[in-house]
């Protein structure tokens, strides 16, 4: 559905108006004001006569002023450096103008970005139970803040051996078992296996005792997975340089060497 035109000016008085009720909404920029002065009216003479008025008295700053106004506001709502800058930029002032204006009010409020970056960590969590590492640092960033000013942060927050990774929240909520099992359905061997539950950050304390009642039980078998995974391959072993294909292969799949020999002995044999 398309909202309706916007009533055009037929007088001054109407664009001075509409200037009016914009700032009175919240600060723009000079371009901003003119932009939305430009769909009240085409008269640019009226444009710029309003636009220059509004400097005048002091209503409308310039791109600095507007810039220092911004980053006071920002850094008391314990916003960070790259947040302003990404921000200002987005509404067209300048890089330079915008590097000053940070550094001004950052010298004259005596601001330090580690700090603040402390204090909003601290007022936004009392622990961190109910979020992990990706979630803190994705929001701090968005808010501004460098990935220094947030490890600082978290070096001075009480609880943060309460924060964990993805990767660890979800490990802990695995069962080792399961994924031994699931990975050796794959055609992986035991040593491929521990490393990639050590690298998902799973527990594996007992891992050995698990694959030992594991194979009582018949779920799982490594000499049999080995000799079968050999199988899918073509390998000639009558050749020593095939030979060693073969065991290099089944020595990726995790596979260890007394498996692999009888792996290859009993394909012989067939």
């Amino acid at each position: 559905m398309q909202s309706k035109p916007l009533r055009q000016a037929k007088t001054i008085i109407n664009v001075f108006n509409s200037a009016y009720w914009h700032l009175g909404q919240q600060d723009f920029t000079i371009n901003e004001i003119r932009a939305k002065l430009a769909r009240k009216t085409d008269n640019l003479e009226w444009i710029d006569t309003v636009v220059e008025k509004f400097i005048e008295s002091g209503y409308l700053k310039n791109d600095f002023y507007f810039s220092v106004r911004y980053c006071e506001l920002a850094f008391s709502n314990e916003i960070g450096r790259c947040a302003i800058k990404r921000k200002l930029q987005l509404r067209g002032i300048s890089v330079v103008e915008i590097d000053t204006a940070i550094e001004q009010v950052m010298h004259d409020k005596n601001i330090n970005l580690f700090e603040m970056a402390t204090a909003r960590l601290l007022n936004k969590f009392e622990n961190f139970y109910n979020t992990s590492e990706e979630k803190i640092y994705s929001q701090m960033i968005t808010k501004g803040f460098t990935r220094a000013e947030i490890d600082h942060a978290l070096l001075q927050h009480p609880q943060r051996e309460t924060l964990r990774s993805k990767l660890a929240i979800k490990a802990e909520k695995t069962d080792l078992k399961t994924e031994i099992i699931k990975l050796f359905n794959k055609g992986k061997g035991k040593n491929f296996i521990l490393q990639d539950l050590k690298q998902r950050l799973i527990d594996v304390s007992d891992f050995d005792e698990v694959v030992y009642q594991l194979a009582l039980t018949e779920d799982v078998d490594f000499y049999h997975s080995c000799k079968a995974e050999l199988a899918k391959k073509r390998y000639d072993l009558s050749d020593y340089n095939e030979k060693s294909k073969a065991y290099a292969y089944l020595s990726r799949k995790g596979f260890n060497s007394d498996e692999i020999k009888e792996a290859m002995t009993l394909d012989s044999d067939d």
